[in-house]
């Protein structure tokens, strides 16, 4: 009998491929008659799937976080970042449907939902554990946002074209001032997605590390840093900055900044559980979605 119960589902929005997907998921786990819960967001593009024998409940993501043991993501690697931050603070773990581009996040093929779901339910996956970034800012000594992300957290200018001035310090100990264009703290799971475009380095995702990219600095050795992931790091924002700057979350959480601001990022304490379907290999992952190569019969 399976450990899942009761299986939360969670689609990207105004896509008919997705839709069509979260009906043959439905349909595959009342068929192994299991719970399902759909998130309310999403529930009423579902309305004809009630013809199945099984109805399924709805509720909102903090519900589905409370009463599943299980969460379906149908998306992309931005479906997955939005629930991930949500599910991890539950300790719920998740699996992914790719209906997206890349597909980092989101490990299950279209083809291959009904096979892939059975397996899973009946034990047959692979687990990862994925640490997250949080983020708080202080304007005089007070806080006033805060955020989390997967994949990254990265102080930007918005929509002005004018470089960022900001001091780093770790640990409590100065690293150095720098002039960019931004600056990217990803983990290993974020290492191939926005750090990655920025010249970041590619992180296996069982590293406990994080990446700090600058985005085109103004001073030529500011090089990518790997540090501990219990660093804790602290962004001073320049005062002699004429824009205010933005710390975006995951690409999804925005916290407008001031010049003066301090940006203090560290290890969030909760973490995020991934289910894989067996044969999963990051590095394979790599080739298929980076384009990565072996060595071809013309070069023997």
């Amino acid at each position: 009998m399976s450990e899942f119960k009761q299986i939360g589902l969670i689609g990207r929005l105004h896509s008919p491929a997705v839709i069509e997907t979260l009906h043959r998921v439905i349909a595959c786990l009342n068929a192994r008659q299991v719970a399902v819960w759909v998130d309310d967001r999403i529930a009423s593009s579902l309305h004809d799937a009630q013809s199945y024998n099984t109805p399924y409940g709805t509720g909102d993501r903090h519900f589905l976080g409370q009463h599943c043991d299980l969460v379906i993501v149908v998306g992309g690697d931005g479906s997955m970042l939005s629930a991930a931050r949500i599910m991890a603070t539950y300790g719920v773990p998740v699996i992914g449907i790719n209906r997206g581009k890349l597909g980092f996040l989101t490990d299950i093929a279209p083809d291959d939902v009904e096979v892939s779901l059975v397996e899973v339910l009946d034990g047959q996956y692979a687990k990862s554990d994925r640490f997250m970034l949080s983020a708080h800012v202080m304007r005089n000594s007070k806080e006033i946002g805060r955020g989390s992300g997967l994949n990254d957290i990265v102080l930007h200018p918005g929509e002005s074209a004018r470089m960022l001035a900001y001091d780093l310090s770790i640990d409590g100990t100065p690293v150095y001032f720098d002039r960019a264009d931004g600056l990217i703290i990803a983990t290993p799971t974020g290492s191939t997605a926005y750090a990655l475009s920025a010249g970041g380095p590619i992180m296996h995702p069982g590293l406990d590390a994080i990446a700090l990219v600058p985005m085109n600095p103004h001073n030529l050795s500011s090089r990518p840093l790997v540090v501990a992931a219990d660093a804790e790091l602290e962004i001073l924002i320049g005062d002699d900055n004429r824009t205010a700057p933005i710390i975006s979350c995951d690409g999804q959480v925005h916290i407008v900044c001031e010049p003066g601001d301090r940006v203090r990022i560290q290890r969030h304490e909760a973490r995020l559980k991934v289910l894989h379907p067996l044969g999963h290999h990051f590095y394979e992952r790599c080739r298929s979605k980076l384009g990565w190569h072996g060595r071809s019969s013309d070069d023997e």
